[in-house]
């Protein structure tokens, strides 16, 4: 049952983390306007089922005005607003709490700072994240904090002797890209699930202002500009998708042998070898494996 959707208000962001599964950077496009946003939680009240709103990005922060107002109009269609944000706006406690004021005002409900070494430098003074925090909680804000290390090998193994990655970041995206060096790999054939999504009944979408409802980042179950997202949602059938059927028959390991994706080279995990054989298919799929810039391609 579907009781969230995640704008992905734009993919534009003032960094360019490795470990960003959406490749964000300065140079990505595609910001909703406000009328979009409007559209969308109408859509998501017909639903029923949508109890939370999330902004996020890229960075939400950089189109504030749109973002407050998109708050404001979540909160209005009576749902919990929450967004999640990279801070750089807090150079001070104080002038945070000026960013913050109006953010309040709207009606949000939880507030998520990126709070790790790929967003800031924790070894040079009060990271940004920090002052946030201060001033949300001067404002009587709910926040939490995002932190994700970069990938290590855990002490162990898992049930099959396999090392345990950990840290954090999912390996898809960017970090598919540049931080997988140095990691163990393991047999593709082991990649027998997705352990990530809930690919079969998605509890939560991400929408973006291309039209793209992803339930996970870069795998579209449609275009709500085409269809209505009422009806992509209410429609959606697993088995009937040709990436998610085969991921939930047996994860990415089918996803290859159903397509016969036949990739050379070593893989970390389930998400690095399920992001590196949705690249490989991504021409034959241009309307589910969407948009290209997800996976670090031009627009064609």
């Amino acid at each position: 049952m579907l009781s969230g959707i995640h704008f992905l208000l734009t993919y534009t962001c003032n960094y360019e983390c490795d470990h960003c599964f959406l490749c964000c950077s300065p140079r990505t496009n595609g910001t909703f306007t406000v009328s979009q946003i409007r559209d969308v939680l109408d859509e998501a009240k017909k639903l029923g089922t949508v109890r939370s709103v999330y902004f996020e990005g890229g960075e939400p922060f950089l189109y504030y005005p749109i973002m407050v107002e998109g708050l404001r109009l979540a909160r209005d269609a009576g749902f919990e607003v929450g967004v999640v944000t990279n801070c750089y706006w807090a150079t001070a406690v104080d002038d945070a709490a000026l960013w913050l004021g109006p953010v309040l005002e709207a009606g949000i409900d939880n507030l998520s700072l990126s709070d790790d070494a790929f967003h800031h430098d924790h070894t040079n003074g009060e990271p940004p994240a920090a002052r946030a925090a201060k001033a949300a909680m001067k404002l009587g804000m709910l926040t939490g904090s995002i932190c994700i290390d970069r990938p290590t090998v855990d002490v162990g193994t898992d049930d099959k002797g396999q090392p345990v990655v950990g840290g954090g970041a999912l390996l898809k995206g960017r970090a598919a890209e540049t931080l997988v060096d140095g990691l163990p790999t393991r047999p593709r054939e082991s990649f027998v699930e997705c352990k990530h999504e809930e690919l079969a009944a998605p509890s939560r979408v991400h929408v973006d202002a291309f039209g793209h409802v992803h339930v996970c980042q870069g795998v579209s179950i449609g275009n709500m500009w085409q269809t209505p997202l009422f009806k992509l949602v209410s429609g959606y059938e697993a088995s009937a998708h040709p990436i998610c059927g085969p991921l939930c028959l047996g994860g990415p390991a089918e996803l290859a042998r159903f397509h016969g994706v036949d990739l050379k080279g070593k893989f970390v995990d389930e998400c690095h070898y399920c992001y590196m054989v949705r690249r490989a298919l991504i021409n034959r799929f241009p309307d589910v494996l969407a948009p290209r810039q997800v996976y670090g391609l031009e627009e064609e």
